[in-house]
């Protein structure tokens, strides 16, 4: 019989436009595997909430490949000796996988291939890092210009169907059993809210793309606005690849509407990626090396203050129902995550990185790329970002973008009050005694960072 080939599964949790699944399955029988792989920098290891999520990822993973006469195998470890041990097992010489750019899978790519023969191919993201370059030949650093670079060459190529049987083994490799990973949080059992939001897994990502496409037509207003739904929904699915970009751009431009703003929100997809891999250390370092001076307060000093953001109990509700979103669900509307990012960077003074690690930790969508240059957007240390000196205004963005509703659902100690007091209680004389005061008052805040900035700019 044809020696089998190792299908490696990471990111890429789908068998729709799998192209690492379509080369793999035309040369013979297929051994799908998924390597838990916690040989990640310390700092970077998967948080609970993206634990919860694969778990349910490869469930519904390993229940697909069945229907196609497969089924996926579990080992764990670090990922070139196990897929190296696996080869020997199965008599495999040869690995497919999708390429994948966090400076951990790089890594580990590289050594894979020092052991196997490692076939990697396109399908993360819409256009490979690199495939879009500036008129001398370099990297773009702003993202306008790389947009509409990148929309000179889409569409991007047609999905490829799933193939209709995959060829097994003559003997399946011994696996772990998915239970005994331990992805799942026990007690308190903290992941109730997400199993009321989600449904991980490739059925559920097709679903939530069928869903938001009878909403496309809306979002360049509904995404800013808390209180409805008016987002994709659609960046966990994008970060496990349980959809590729590919199949979304597609379905969305069939629907007739006009989807551009959208686009570009996957388009940013890409730009964060090709970042990353032009800056591996993203997601620690500055990218601009004035912020290296930034005196940021001291966590220890700070940590009350901290604390308080992360419980959603800083007084400022627009902020306070993000974080709580954030912690029930796992996810946090995209308008919000910017208020709340600037109130801790900026009133609170406390640096990026430690809300980029607690939204590491926290959201089911947490994604190197993504977390890393947003956060440094909103701090302005980023290649592109905004200026330090913008600073959002928590209250007035509440009521602009109409967030009542969102504060009733997440601040319940607020539901009773009105749409005119809704967003500052205490500039009403309102507040309710379970409602915490401000934190730190809008002006002061804005103020100290400021002082902050200028001190760095000398």
């Amino acid at each position: 019989m044809t020696a089998p080939v190792l299908l490696w599964f990471r990111q890429d949790l789908r068998l729709s436009d799998q192209a690492a699944l379509i080369a793999a399955a035309s040369e013979g029988p297929v051994v799908p595997v998924y390597v838990l792989d916690d040989d990640t920098p310390r700092q970077w290891a998967m948080g609970g909430a993206s634990r919860w999520w694969l778990h349910h990822s490869l469930a519904s993973l390993d229940t697909a490949l069945r229907e196609k006469g497969s089924r996926l195998t579990l080992r764990r470890g670090k990922s070139a000796d196990v897929l190296q041990a696996l080869a020997k097992e199965c008599g495999a010489g040869r690995v497919h996988a999708l390429h994948h750019y966090e400076p951990w899978w790089r890594n580990a790519e590289k050594a894979v291939a020092k052991a196997l023969d490692l076939c990697l191919h396109d399908g993360i993201l819409l256009l490979p890092p690199g495939a879009v370059r500036t008129g001398s030949g370099g990297i773009y650093k702003i993202y306008t210009p790389f947009a509409r670079a990148v929309m000179e060459q889409m569409p991007p190529a047609a999905p490829n169907r799933t193939p209709a049987i995959i060829d097994a083994p003559e003997s399946w490799p011994e696996t772990d059993r998915l239970s005994d990973w331990g992805l799942l949080p026990t007690k308190p059992d903290w992941a109730g809210g997400f199993k009321k939001d989600w449904t991980p897994g490739e059925d559920g990502a097709q679903a939530n793309v069928a869903a938001f496409i009878d909403e496309v037509g809306d979002y360049p207003t509904g995404r800013n606005l808390p209180s409805v739904e008016g987002t994709s929904r659609l960046s966990p699915h994008l970060h496990y690849g349980e959809v590729s970009p590919a199949y979304v751009w597609h379905r969305v431009t069939a629907s007739n509407a006009d989807a551009e703003i959208f686009l570009k929100e996957l388009i940013w997809r890409d730009y964060t990626h090709t970042q990353i891999c032009e800056m591996p250390a993203y997601g620690s370092k500055n990218a601009r090396d004035d912020f290296d001076r930034m005196d940021w307060r001291d966590l220890r000093e700070a940590r009350g203050d901290f604390i308080a953001w992360k419980k959603g109990r800083t007084g400022y509700p627009i902020v306070d129902a993000g974080m709580r979103q954030l912690w029930t669900t796992g996810w946090m509307h995209n308008r919000v995550r910017m208020i709340a990012a600037s109130f801790l960077i900026k009133h609170l003074l406390i640096d990026w990185r430690h809300g980029a690690k607690w939204f590491w930790d926290t959201l089911v969508d947490a994604d190197y790329a993504n977390n890393s240059v947003n956060w440094q957007w909103v701090a302005g240390s980023g290649i592109d970002a905004n200026m330090f000196s913008r600073i959002m205004a928590p209250l007035t963005q509440s009521e602009k973008f109409n967030a009542g509703d969102y504060i009733r659902q997440w601040v319940p100690e607020l539901a009773a009050l009105s749409n005119e007091v809704i967003h500052d209680p205490d500039a009403h004389d309102a507040r309710p005694d379970d409602y915490p005061a401000k934190i730190i008052g809008h002006k002061a805040g804005r103020e100290r960072a400021l002082a902050a900035y200028r001190r760095i700019k000398g």
